[in-house]
């Protein structure tokens, strides 16, 4: 019953306060050019980490293009312009699925005993 209430709320399809939330989040992202995957930090979540590792050189130059963007426009208090804000897809994934066949992998040997390939500590 949880997990069904669980699923209703935060899917933008069904529930319409989830809708909203993905409107206004969009925007948000949109006014800076950044993806939804943009937001996950590396040095927070080692898994992050790994699979922005194991993903091609340009996806990952272009997520660092974005992000210096996005704060060379945070501290100059702009947008960007409407023309390019069109152009953005905040919702585009390039991470989740590297990102979920790494937590798998770490699931995986996990069960099995198997040592850890990088530790689990957060600086």
């Amino acid at each position: 019953m949880a997990s069904t209430f669980s699923k209703w709320l935060v899917d933008p399809k069904k529930n319409p306060l989830a809708a909203i939330h993905k409107k206004s989040l969009s925007a948000r992202l949109r006014n800076y050019g950044l993806r939804y995957d943009d937001l996950h930090d590396p040095m927070y979540d080692l898994d992050v980490k790994e699979a922005l590792n194991r993903l091609p050189r340009e996806i990952v130059d272009a997520r660092i293009q974005r992000l210096k963007r996005a704060m060379d426009l945070s501290m100059k208090h702009q947008y960007l312009p409407e023309d390019l804000q069109a152009m953005q897809t905040p919702f585009r994934s390039y991470l989740q699925e590297m990102l979920a066949l790494v937590k798998r992998e770490r699931a995986e040997r996990e069960a099995l005993g198997a040592l850890p390939l990088y530790q689990r500590t957060i600086p």
